[in-house]
């Protein structure tokens, strides 16, 4: 735990919150400031600030919690579908640092935006480069 993070004072209790899921391993709950009603997020109770710090089956444990949650949230406020996504860093929005992933209920005509809208322009690769990044990430992985 860090004794600094909000999340983790939520998981030890000295923070309420509105619980909707909670395991061994995870906790979700909903956003206090929600992007939508029902906007949910899913942490996992041991302290990590990205998901890359994350250990491999914890890393299941969150994704396992965000699959049981879409569901219910999409069926609890009648929910045309749902947005899940994490944001990893905070060159990438990520405002709180321990993990967290977003289950944020969307609606027909509630002007967001795809996924493919958050870095605005589209950067133009040629093939070569799209081939070199290919390699160094699979070589990576």
């Amino acid at each position: 735990m860090s004794d600094d993070c909000i999340f983790c004072a939520i998981v030890d209790g000295e923070i309420p919150s509105r619980t909707v899921y909670e395991d061994e391993e995870t906790l979700a709950f909903l956003d206090a400031n929600p992007l939508a009603p029902g906007h949910v997020l899913v942490i996992p109770k041991t302290h990590h600030e990205r998901l890359n710090d994350l250990p491999e089956a914890l890393s299941g444990a969150v994704l396992d919690a965000l699959y049981q949650l879409v569901s219910p949230v999409e069926t609890a406020i009648e929910a045309d579908g749902t947005t899940v996504a994490f944001n990893n860093g905070a060159a990438a929005g990520q405002e709180v640092p321990h993990v967290h992933g977003h289950i944020i209920p969307r609606f027909e005509g509630d002007g967001g935006g795809p996924i493919h809208a958050i870095t605005g322009s589209r950067p133009e690769l040629s093939d070569e480069e799209l081939d070199s990044i290919a390699e160094d990430i699979a070589g990576r992985a």
